[in-house]
């Protein structure tokens, strides 16, 4: 099936050319611009950039390149350990809802496995075999929708390419969708979602956005340069301490504060034993309602110190899942 030029870059189109010949010898120019989907100039550009490059290409008599036999790639070798935390980054990949990660996972895993020595490929599948990263996963990825695929990494090209981006995103807080033109510069992953930071045309000003909050999206092919001196990091370190931010104060029992730890939306401002199993965190961030959301998931194993606004929220969001259980019967 022949594949578009869009969905492999130079490097790994030579890459793959390379594969090719070795498996499928005699293949003629027009064979391979129909395999790649791409002109047959392009084909003659990549062949000779391959032959620059030392790998023995030649013509068969019976027509078609293949490559002279005993040439190797050079061959990629890990330890087992090294395999492992390439294997479990899969692993972790997958279980983003964007199905187009999940594919790719399977695909790299594929492929790091075919280059493995058998005795660390055995390692590797007792080890996978009793490695369970979430054994719910499987249902939430059957959630996702086919509008979800492949938006990451289109947002991805468009950060590396600098490329400007048109979407339709839903404003939540409004009920409404709007058209937004955006300069991408950044993807960050928050605890469950991943977010796009960009300049916003509409705002004047650089803006965060939810992925899963894009409705529709394209790639324009116009370019754009980022503001001058920007840096993601330090974006979101400034972001973090900006006036609207609310200094927020809570108390987890320690159990329940080891898993929040690896998700609290915020950097911490202060960490301090609060006796009698409990740890008190302080930290900053802009929406109240977002952490009450986020807190609710850890019950009575936290406890809010202030202010008093995010204790409210935190009420009014259970009173609201209590209210929607009213009048249902409870079974036997």
């Amino acid at each position: 099936m022949a594949r578009s030029d869009r969905s492999l870059n130079k490097t790994e189109r030579l890459f793959a050319l390379v594969l090719l010949l070795q498996n499928r010898p005699n293949m003629t120019s027009r064979d391979l611009a129909e395999h790649f989907g791409v002109s047959r100039r392009t084909i003659f550009r990549d062949l000779r950039t391959l032959g620059e490059s030392g790998v023995p290409l030649t013509y068969a008599e019976s027509g078609g390149y293949e490559i002279l036999e005993g040439y190797q790639l050079p061959p990629l070798m890990f330890s087992a350990r090294e395999a492992a935390t390439l294997l479990v980054g899969a692993e972790f990949t997958k279980l983003q809802p964007d199905p187009s990660l999940q594919t790719d996972a399977d695909a790299v895993a594929m492929k790091i496995r075919s280059v493995l020595p058998d005795s660390v490929r055995d390692y590797i599948d007792r080890l996978q075999e009793r490695t369970v990263l979430s054994p719910f996963n499987e249902a939430e990825r059957l959630g996702a929708t086919g509008d979800e695929q492949g938006r990451w990494f289109e947002l991805s090209e468009a950060v590396a390419r600098q490329r400007k981006v048109k979407m339709t995103y839903y404003v939540a807080s409004r009920d409404e969708e709007t058209v937004r033109e955006v300069d991408p510069l950044g993807l960050v992953y928050y605890s469950d979602h991943w977010n796009l930071i960009a300049f916003d045309h509409l705002r004047g000003e650089i803006r965060n956005f939810r992925l899963d909050q894009i409705k529709k999206l394209r790639t324009r092919f116009d370019g754009f340069e980022p503001p001058e001196g920007f840096d993601l990091k330090e974006h979101l370190r400034e972001r973090g301490t900006k006036p609207e931010n609310v200094r927020m104060t809570v108390r987890f029992r320690n159990r329940a504060w080891r898993w929040a730890r690896r998700q609290l939306p915020a950097d911490i401002e202060q960490e301090l034993p609060s006796g009698k199993g409990w740890t008190e965190v302080t930290f900053e961030f802009e929406n109240v309602a977002y952490v009450a959301k986020w807190l609710l998931r850890y019950g009575t194993d936290a406890q809010v110190v202030g202010p008093k606004a995010l204790r409210v929220e935190i009420a009014n969001q259970a009173r609201a899942v209590a209210a929607s259980y009213e009048g249902v019967p409870v079974a036997a």
